[in-house]
């Protein structure tokens, strides 16, 4: 599975991704703004174990963004279940030395058309933190729309922190 775009081509996560995984993860302005089981320090047995657990994972739903050939972040999403079956939350991470280059944006829309269009998904959201401005800018440039704050909705590193609810509904759903 590979989704290509201008800027970034979207694909599964291979063993051979290992390396450089655990390079662009392990740092912690990354993993500051990442829920917890993103780990800090992002070992090679890290990356190894992650790519291990998603490898062969149908439909894909958890991507690697490869520029020149290296995975440099990640990008996926996680459905819901029962009545929240048809909503998943989106997630994205892109190695440092990228940021601030419209690569993340670009990755949030092909993941989204693909999730709406292959994975019958009515609507994806997204809860960065609410002081996280690069990753609501990135959202808000790819159309996902702010619909609340969550005050006081999580802890990471020991600091409360706000999270922002964005989401973007499936024009096109056409029901199950």
């Amino acid at each position: 599975m590979e989704i290509t775009g201008t800027r970034v081509t979207l694909r599964a996560w291979r063993p051979g991704d290992a390396g450089s995984l655990a390079r662009h993860a392990n740092n912690r302005n990354v993993a500051s703004q990442l829920r917890d089981r993103f780990p800090h320090p992002y070992t090679l047995a890290d990356a190894r174990s992650f790519i291990q657990s998603v490898t062969g994972a149908r439909p894909t739903t958890l991507f690697a963004m490869v520029l020149d050939g290296e995975a440099v972040g990640g990008i996926g999403f996680f459905p819901g279940a029962d009545v929240e079956r048809f909503s998943a939350e989106i997630g994205y991470w892109l190695g440092e030395p990228y940021w601030g280059r419209g690569i993340t944006v670009e990755a949030v829309r092909l993941v989204s058309a693909y999730a709406f269009e292959t994975c019958n998904m009515l609507r994806l959201f997204a809860l960065p933190f609410a002081d996280n401005v690069r990753s609501t800018r990135v959202l808000e440039k790819a159309g996902y729309t702010r619909e609340a704050v969550l005050r006081s909705s999580s802890v990471k590193y020991g600091a409360v922190r706000d999270q922002a609810l964005y989401a973007l509904v499936n024009p096109a759903w056409n029901g199950p």
